[in-house]
């Protein structure tokens, strides 16, 4: 009995530890923002810090949301697993603002439920596998429809067939993973599979997404101008063209491109490894893409 109230203990302790850790992220990150919000810039990536995001993500939200005039303060993120690393958290927590987050796995819609975040601020949490036919339904159900500030998506996968299927939503700015693998010139996704799962798909999980000239092509199509990529080179930024800060040059695919700058390949094992760009290309060669509107 004794080593269960000991153990419950140290899972307290530690439970305070990540609190503490979250309150200097957050603390850390308001400075950041300050700092950035009116200093000159010629590129995206030079606003970039690290809060809640993956790389850089949550700085160049922040200088986005300072120069795009968003009336309604509301956000859509898929694919945030249980949300502790993501693209918006910390313009709930920062800004206040209200959002809805979507995730194909219970586990983390309970984890982020149970979540002090959860019940603090105004957040929505949703377990669906998002699909073209089902993310417009998601949304309304949500009453989330209309104009909002920002829409997130990075579900490895379908991303290209979500993002040209919604339209209930009007975000003024969006954020897309795309994969450098598929190069700049070609604009490609993968085949549409409303299953689709990257780990299924091919062990080296090197098969995923769009390229960054097709999300390009399709933004224009929707009415949004590319903006820049994040320096990790996986994610895309695109604002509203009636909204687009004068600072900030539409860029071509050519111009924005940024070839990933991190590891992810794995081999048959499930074991990471390092592939070569030509070892990778060679595994891409063999699966089927679909070439775009460019």
């Amino acid at each position: 009995m004794r080593s269960i109230f000991s153990l419950l203990k140290k899972l307290r302790q530690l439970d305070d530890v990540s609190a503490r850790v979250r309150s200097i992220q957050e603390a850390l990150g308001r400075v950041e923002a300050r700092q950035l919000s009116d200093a000159p810039i010629s590129n995206l990536s030079q606003s970039e810090f690290r809060v809640f995001s993956q790389w850089g993500e949550d700085g160049i939200i922040q200088r986005l949301i300072h120069e795009v005039p968003i009336d309604r303060r509301i956000f859509v993120e898929f694919g945030v697993q249980d949300y502790q690393e993501s693209n918006t958290r910390f313009l709930l927590v920062r800004d206040n603002w209200a959002g809805m987050v979507i995730d194909g796995d219970q586990g983390n819609i309970d984890r982020i439920r149970h979540d002090e975040i959860f019940w603090r601020y105004n957040l929505k949490a949703e377990c669906a596998f998002v699909k073209r036919d089902n993310i417009n339904e998601l949304l309304k159900n949500n009453g989330v429809v209309g104009d909002i500030g920002l829409l997130s998506i990075d579900i490895d996968g379908n991303d290209y067939w979500v993002w040209e299927a919604i339209e209930v939503v009007r975000p003024r700015i969006v954020v897309v993973e795309y994969n450098a693998r598929f190069g700049v010139d070609r604009a490609v996704t993968i085949p549409y599979d409303a299953e689709f799962s990257r780990v299924r798909a091919h062990y080296s999980m090197v098969y995923y997404g769009a390229s960054l000239a097709a999300l390009v092509s399709l933004g224009v199509r929707k009415g949004y101008d590319f903006v820049g990529a994040n320096s990790a080179g996986n994610n895309a930024f695109f604002v509203r063209q009636d909204l687009r800060p004068s600072f900030l040059p539409v860029l071509t695919a050519t111009e924005g491109f940024v070839a990933s700058q991190f590891r992810e390949s794995r081999a048959k094992n499930g074991h990471l490894v390092f592939l070569t760009n030509d070892e990778e290309q060679r595994i891409l060669k063999e699966l089927p893409l679909v070439e775009v509107p460019g």
